[in-house]
C-alpha cells in the first residue's frame, strides 16, 4: 500500500514568507556575488507585495500581520550589500 506523508510547508516562518513574497513582487533582490537581499527601492513592487500579503496571508495569520512582516523585512533590508560595501572600504584603505 502507497503511504503518503503531509509535506512540510516551504517556508516555516513568517520571516520567511515574508521575503519570499517580496521577491516574488520584485521589491528584493539577491546580491549576484554574495546572495545578501537589496532592498529595490521600487515603491510599486513594494505596493504589490503589500497587497499580496493583504490578499493571501499564510495561514494563522491576519492580514494585518502579514502586512505589519513584510514593513518589519523591508525595514530590515538595506540597498546595498554589506560585503560589497566592505570590500569598497578595504580598497580605499
Amino acid at each position: 500500500m502507497l503511504m503518503t506523508r503531509e509535506r512540510r510547508p516551504a517556508i516555516r516562518t513568517l520571516r520567511g514568507w515574508a521575503t519570499h513574497v517580496l521577491h516574488e513582487a520584485g521589491a528584493i533582490c539577491e546580491c549576484e556575488e554574495h546572495g545578501w537581499a537589496r532592498d529595490r527601492a521600487d515603491p510599486h513592487a513594494r505596493h504589490r507585495a503589500v497587497a499580496l500579503a493583504r490578499q493571501d496571508p499564510p495561514d494563522g495569520v491576519s492580514a494585518d500581520q502579514a502586512v505589519a512582516e513584510i514593513n518589519d523585512v523591508l525595514d530590515s533590508i538595506g540597498d546595498t550589500c554589506p560585503e560589497c560595501l566592505t570590500r569598497a572600504f578595504e580598497a580605499c584603505d
